[in-house]
């Protein structure tokens, strides 16, 4: 209440200056906000302005554009890189009794995509669940973002807090991460697995052949039609009989048009 209460008003948000500012949003960063929802967007710029102390878009590009600190704000900002090991227990639970061992069975060496990565705690989890099913098994697990930060922070595997792995079963935490001064730290051996790198979901193209891809909880602001596009991507990078793997709160309506068939919630299989 406080924060709003020193900053005047916010101005409307006009259909000409929410086009302007996609636009220099589309230089400076390389995001499209067109794929995005837009009063979901607005709804959340609004809050991001006040914080800044700006009432118009025009003038928070400004912003953007002069200062590099409040850029890579804002792209945390768009990125929402909230996320913890083994994060919803039912579906990782079903992963690893049943989604892995399928997958296992028919390729003795998996490739995992953890698209949206952030800090790196769903693809070191998935790496810790093929050690255990399948040792030495020399997957290759890839794992990318949108945001340098986070990946900077996921490729050391250090740092996490108590709050990030709390849902990660004690038998895995045992054996898997070991407690620092500075948090928890996954063990070598796993973050050997695991290539980070940088990528934006939207714009860049798509790797082929995966067996399992995981994009949780990151498409929920964006629009139908980038849905769609993502969706029938994320189908033709698997091969058949690939799984994708989404969040709790997350259904592929039309699941059969992109070649998936749902075998769980959460869960599609590219059909043969």
């Amino acid at each position: 209440m406080l924060e709003t209460a020193l900053f005047p008003s916010l101005a409307p948000i006009s259909d000409l200056e929410w086009a302007h500012f996609k636009r220099r949003i589309l230089h400076l960063t390389g995001l499209d906000l067109s794929l995005y929802k837009r009063e979901q967007m607005e709804r959340r710029l609004k809050s991001r302005l006040q914080r800044c102390g700006v009432r118009t878009l025009s003038e928070y590009a400004a912003l953007l554009a002069s200062d590099p600190q409040h850029l890579q704000d804002f792209r945390d900002f768009i990125t929402i890189n909230v996320s913890e090991f083994y994060r919803d227990a039912r579906p990782f639970t079903y992963l690893q009794e049943r989604v892995l061992p399928l997958l296992l069975a028919t390729s003795p060496r998996l490739r995992v995509w953890s698209a949206g990565c952030s800090i790196g705690a769903e693809p070191y989890t998935v790496t810790m669940l093929l050690d255990q099913l399948a040792p030495g098994g020399r997957h290759r697990v890839l794992a990318t973002d949108l945001d340098a930060t986070v990946l900077a922070r996921a490729r050391t595997g250090r740092g996490y807090t108590a709050s990030e792995v709390r849902s990660l079963p004690s038998a895995l935490r045992q054996r898997y991460l070991v407690l620092r001064e500075d948090g928890w730290e996954v063990v070598e051996p796993i973050r050997r697995m695991v290539e980070f790198r940088q990528h934006n979901l939207l714009a860049d193209p798509f790797e082929s052949g995966f067996d399992l891809i995981l994009c949780r909880n990151v498409v929920i602001y964006f629009t139908d039609e980038a849905k769609d596009g993502l969706y029938r991507k994320f189908a033709q990078a698997l091969r058949p009989g690939g799984v994708l793997f989404v969040g709790g709160t997350e259904v592929v309506t039309r699941a059969v048009d992109y070649g998936f068939e749902p075998i769980a919630t959460s869960f599609y299989r590219r059909a043969a």
